[in-house]
């Protein structure tokens, strides 16, 4: 009898703990993490388009989001096109493996072919190659153009510079650029840690004729721009206007920016998850989150009412791919 019992006892220990095993097994609340990036990025157009019906969107990489399926090309997502003005790429010809390399040609189809569908619905693709061999960012000017897209041989990774190459903007004008779709070259420089001094920074952008300038919000992570400031940028030296436009992350957190608070490192709060390895101070974000995207959007102390009011055309949206890493 002893024996009996203490069978019974012994299954019911394992079907209780088989229970909870499985309990701990279940997949997370299925969700699509596509559609909630674009959904964010909509909300995002949506808010400052209200105030600012020209601001342009332009998220960065996250190019398979044009579509809904990934392996059929056909089936455009129009409510995410439609909120969005451009897309921003890097490495499409040169450093996605490592820098000043040639991207593989498989890689670069498999992008492109989102970008061309992209493009076949006017929105105007921006390309940041990474290459340092003029011979190399030459060739990326003459591929991009081929393809119909405004490109910027970057020859540093941290984008800290204006590059010496070439002397001019690749398609120098000196047209007013009123609109995204007017732009023919561009310049992205959001680490200006080469400046000692804002006053310095903004002089040396004001002394080129790129069509677009792509910058940071603040000036070494810490210095807001002024609405005069930004306005003086909009002037080229050649006396055409061009476009100025904020870069902002909203795939992760930054532990230097304004919004960041001390206690999260060891009280993350619920949106927050983990470090970037490869960016040190980068957190990753549940960005379908509410209290994430308040601080991103919808209210007076967002960062991108901030950026909005400082007198910016538009927003270039970074890790938009962030789907990715939850996926």
């Amino acid at each position: 009898m002893k024996n009996i019992f203490l069978v019974l006892i012994i299954l019911i220990g394992f079907s209780s703990c088989k229970e909870e095993l499985d309990c701990c097994l279940q997949p997370p609340e299925s969700r699509d993490f596509r559609q909630d990036m674009r959904n964010f990025v909509q909300g995002i157009s949506s808010y400052s388009k209200n105030i600012n019906p020209n601001f342009s969107i332009i998220p960065q990489n996250g190019q398979t989001l044009v579509v809904n399926d990934q392996d059929d090309i056909s089936t455009i997502n129009q409510d995410y096109l439609n909120a969005i003005n451009g897309m921003g790429q890097e490495d499409l010809f040169y450093g996605y493996d490592n820098d000043d390399e040639a991207t593989a040609s498989s890689d670069n189809s498999f992008i492109a072919q989102y970008l061309d569908k992209a493009k076949e619905n006017n929105i105007q693709i921006l390309v940041t190659d990474y290459c340092s061999t003029i011979s190399k960012m030459e060739d990326s000017y003459v591929q991009n153009g081929s393809k119909g897209y405004i490109s910027f041989a970057a020859d540093h990774r941290e984008l800290d510079n204006i590059p010496g190459f070439p002397s001019i903007p690749n398609n120098e004008n000196s047209s007013d650029i009123m609109q995204l779709s007017e732009v023919k070259n561009f310049l992205y420089i959001i680490s200006p840690s080469a400046y000692n001094t804002k006053t310095a920074f903004l002089e040396a952008i004001k002394t080129t004729n790129y069509d677009l300038v792509l910058i940071d919000y603040f000036f070494n992570e810490e210095q807001e721009y002024s609405t005069e400031e930004i306005a003086s940028l909009k002037v080229k030296a050649n006396g055409g206007r061009r476009l100025v436009i904020s870069y902002m992350s909203i795939g992760e957190a930054e532990d230097y920016r304004y919004y960041w608070n001390s206690e999260w490192k060891n009280n993350p709060p619920s949106w927050m998850s983990t470090v970037n390895p490869d960016w040190p101070g980068n957190f990753k974000v549940k960005y379908w989150e509410k209290a994430w995207q308040d601080i991103i959007f919808g209210n007076d102390s967002s960062y991108l009412k901030k950026i909005v009011d400082a007198g910016f055309d538009g927003v270039y949206l970074d890790i938009i791919d962030a789907y990715e890493f939850f996926e």
